[in-house]
C-alpha cells in the first residue's frame, strides 16, 4: 500500500512489526461492541387494584399523598424534630457516605473502559554477576575484551496496557455501578422515610405517655377525696375499717404507675434524642407545647396501590440491585471468551560497562515492545460456567426479592389502613364510655357519702373510669400510630430532600480536608437524576 511505504520509509526496521500490525488494531477497536449477558427487563409483582377499605370517608384515592406528611397533625413540636433529625440522624448521614461512596466506584467502573495500565517507569541500579554465572568470561567482540562484570543501568519508560472491551464486560460493570449507585440512592431515601415515621412515632409515644401520667395524677386526686371519705366514716365509726383500706389499696396502686409511666417516658424521650443525633436529655427544648396526643387530619390521601410501586423507596432499591446483580452476569459471561489486548513499552535503556558505556538520552537507547495480545481460557471452562451460574442464581433471587418486597409493601399498607379506619371507629365508642364512668363515679361516690352503697360501688366505678381513660389515651395514641405506619407504608416523606446534598456541610468540609472530592459531596451524577425521574428504567 503506497501510505503504508510512505509511512514506514526512513523508518527503523525496528518499527515496521508494529506499524504492520495497525490493520489488526483497527479491526478489533471496530469490533468491539458486542455486549454479552441478559438485558435487565423491569420484573412484574402481584400488586391489588384497590384497598379494601376504599371507599371510607377518613380516605381519599384521588390525591396524591402528602409530601410532608407529618405537617397534616398540626404540631409544631413535631415539625421542629422532624427538621432535626433530617439535619442530625447519624444512620442517615451513613446512608447518604453510601452513595458518595458508590458515586466514586461508578468513576472507577467507567475508568476501566480505558487503558487499564499506564504507568510511567524509572530505574538506576548498580549490577554485578557472579564470577562463576554463564557468560561470565565472555568476550566483547567489538571491543576485543572482557565484559565487564560490574556497571551502573539506567531505564526510564512509560508502559500501557489496554483490554478492549470487546464483549462489553467493562461496559456491563458500568451498568451494574450505575444501578448500585441509584440503589444506594434509594435506600437513602428509605432511610429518610423510616427516619420520619420514626420520629413521628417515638413523638406520638412520649406525649402518649404524658397523657397517661396526668390522667393517672387526676386519678389519685380523686381517689384520695375517696379516701378521706371512707376515712372519716370510719372515723365515725358509720362503717368498718375495711372500706379505709380498700381505699388506700386503688390509691397505692395508683400512684404505682406513676413512676412506671414516667419511667416509659423517659426512654421514650431518649430515643428521641439518639433519633435527633444528640445525647440523653437534649430535647426539652424541642418538646415545648401542649402535652396532647396529635390528631389526625379529617380525610388522609392514600392513592392507589399501584402507586406505591413509583413512590416506595425501597421497591425502587430492590428493583435496582437486581438490575446491577443482571449485568454481573454479562461479566462472568464475558470471562468464557477470548479477550483482546493492546500493549506497549516504550522507554529508554542504557548501561556503563567499560568501553560499552551508554547514553540514556541517545536514540541508540531507544527500546520498545508494542503490540496486540489474546488470552483464551478455554481450559477452565468448567470454572467459568459455574461462575456465570453463581451470578445468574444471585440475580433470581433478587427478582423473588423484588416480587416479595412489593407484596410486604402492599400488606403493610393494608395493616395500616385497617389499624387507622378501627382505631378511628373505636374513638367515638371509647369517648362514651369515659363519660359514663366519670358520671358513675360522681354517682357512687354521693351514694356511698349517704350510706346508700357500700364503698365496693366506689372502687369498682373509679377503677373503671381508669381503665376507660387509659383505653382512650390507647386509642388516641393508635390513630396516630397507625396513621404514621400508613404513611411509611405509602413510603410519604423522602421527596423533600431529593434536591439537598446528602451529606452535611460540616462534614463535606472535614471530609475534604483529608481528600480531593471535587463536587461528588454536594451534587449527584447525571444518573442519579435521570432514573429518579423515571423510576424502574435502565
Amino acid at each position: 500500500m503506497p501510505g503504508t511505504d510512505s509511512t514506514m520509509k526512513g523508518m527503523k526496521p525496528g518499527f515496521a512489526p508494529f506499524v504492520g500490525a495497525l490493520p489488526l488494531l483497527g479491526v478489533l477497536s471496530a469490533l468491539s461492541g458486542c455486549t454479552v449477558g441478559p438485558n435487565f427487563t423491569k420484573p412484574e409483582a402481584a400488586i391489588a387494584k384497590e384497598w379494601r377499605t376504599q371507599g371510607d370517608p377518613r380516605l381519599s384515592t384521588q390525591s396524591e399523598v402528602d409530601t410532608q406528611w407529618w405537617k397534616s397533625f398540626g404540631d409544631p413540636s413535631l415539625d421542629r424534630l422532624v427538621e432535626v433529625a433530617y439535619r442530625q440522624n447519624l444512620p442517615l448521614q451513613i446512608a447518604g457516605l453510601r452513595i458518595v461512596e458508590a458515586r466514586a466506584q461508578l468513576a472507577i467502573l467507567t475508568g476501566r473502559q480505558f487503558p487499564q495500565v499506564q504507568v510511567a517507569t524509572g530505574s538506576a541500579a548498580a549490577v554485578g554477576r557472579s564470577e562463576n554465572s554463564a557468560g561470565a568470561n565472555l568476550v566483547d567482540l567489538a571491543n576485543l575484551g572482557s565484559i565487564d562484570r560490574h556497571y551502573l543501568e539506567y531505564q526510564l519508560g512509560f508502559d500501557a496496557l489496554w483490554e478492549l472491551d470487546f464483549w462489553g464486560k467493562y461496559r456491563r460493570g458500568v451498568e451494574s455501578g450505575a444501578a448500585s449507585l441509584l440503589g444506594s440512592v434509594a435506600d437513602y431515601q428509605s432511610s429518610l422515610v423510616s427516619l420520619t415515621a420514626e420520629v413521628a412515632r417515638t413523638y406520638v409515644l412520649v406525649r402518649t405517655f404524658e397523657v397517661l401520667i396526668e390522667q393517672a395524677r387526676e386519678n389519685v386526686r380523686i381517689q384520695e377525696e375517696g379516701f378521706r371519705i371512707a376515712e372519716s366514716r370510719f372515723n365515725n365509726g358509720v362503717t368498718s375499717e375495711l372500706d379505709m383500706t380498700q381505699a388506700a389499696t386503688l390509691l397505692e396502686s395508683t400512684r404505682a404507675t406513676i413512676p412506671q409511666l414516667e419511667g416509659g417516658l423517659e426512654q421514650a424521650r431518649n430515643a428521641l434524642s439518639t433519633l435527633l443525633g444528640q445525647p440523653t436529655g437534649a430535647v426539652e427544648a424541642l418538646l415545648a407545647g401542649p402535652k396532647q396526643i396529635p390528631v389526625a387530619p379529617a380525610t388522609v390521601a392514600v392513592g392507589m396501590p399501584a402507586e406505591i410501586l413509583r413512590r416506595r423507596p425501597d421497591v425502587r432499591s430492590a428493583e435496582l440491585y437486581a438490575a446491577a446483580q443482571c449485568a454481573r452476569i454479562g461479566i462472568a459471561e464475558s470471562e468464557l471468551y477470548p479477550s483482546f489486548s493492546l500493549f506497549g513499552t516504550v522507554g529508554l535503556q542504557a548501561s556503563t560497562s567499560g568501553a560499552a558505556s551508554g547514553n540514556l538520552f541517545s536514540l541508540g537507547s531507544l527500546a520498545y515492545s508494542i503490540g496486540p495480545r489474546i488470552v483464551f481460557p478455554f481450559l477452565n471452562y468448567g470454572r467459568l460456567k459455574n461462575g456465570v451460574r453463581v451470578e445468574d442464581a444471585r440475580f433470581q433471587q433478587l427478582l423473588v426479592n423484588y416480587r416479595n418486597t412489593v407484596l410486604k409493601a402492599g400488606q403493610e399498607v393494608a395493616d395500616a389502613l385497617t389499624g387507622f379506619v378501627n382505631a378511628q371507629k373505636a374513638m367515638a365508642f371509647q369517648q362514651a364510655a369515659v363519660k359514663a364512668a366519670q358520671r358513675s363515679v360522681e354517682l357512687a361516690v354521693v351514694q356511698y357519702r349517704e350510706g346508700a352503697v357500700d364503698y365496693q360501688r366506689v372502687l369498682d366505678a373509679q377503677r373503671s373510669l381508669l381503665e376507660q381513660q387509659n383505653n382512650l389515651a390507647q386509642t388516641s395514641s393508635s390513630i396516630a400510630t397507625n396513621l404514621v405506619a400508613l404513611y411509611k407504608a405509602l413510603g410519604g416523606g423522602w421527596e423533600v430532600r431529593k434536591s439537598q446534598p446528602v451529606v452535611p456541610e460540616p462534614m463535606q468540609s472535614e471530609m475534604e480536608q483529608r481528600t480531593h472530592w471535587g463536587d461528588m459531596l454536594s451534587k449527584p451524577r447525571s444518573q442519579e437524576a435521570k432514573t429518579l425521574s423515571q423510576p424502574g428504567k435502565q
